[in-house]
């Protein structure tokens, strides 16, 4: 019989992929080949998850700030070129954050936006 040279690889590997899938349900967290394969597709789901957050926040952002906008009387896009003509350079995030939390503030910044 050949000498079995692996060491603990074989053990480590299927421990390290029992470990992510614990609580999965039956067989995806008890046997190695499903778990395995259950693992690698929840992966593949987190991996496609973290770009559509940033997508959906971002359209978030937009939405807030459109809505902002239009309570002082200008479209969302008007006042994205008014603050590009300004030379504002303010991500959206921060320019939804304003919206909701200090309206004073981007209500002044409506007015810059206005006036370039």
């Amino acid at each position: 019989m050949p000498r079995a040279k692996r060491g603990t690889g074989r053990r480590d590997y299927r421990k390290k992929t029992l470990k992510a899938a614990k609580g999965y349900f039956l067989t995806k967290s008890k046997l190695n080949r499903s778990a395995q394969e259950a693992v690698e597709k929840a992966q593949r789901y987190g991996y496609i998850g973290r770009k559509q957050k940033k997508r959906t926040f971002r359209s978030l952002w937009v939405i807030r700030i459109g809505a902002a906008c239009r309570n002082h009387g200008l479209s969302y896009s008007r006042f994205m070129a008014g603050l590009k003509k300004a030379g504002l350079d303010l991500n959206r995030k921060i320019l939804a954050d304003m919206a909701a939390n200090d309206g004073v503030a981007f209500g002044q910044l409506v007015e810059r936006a206005k006036t370039a």
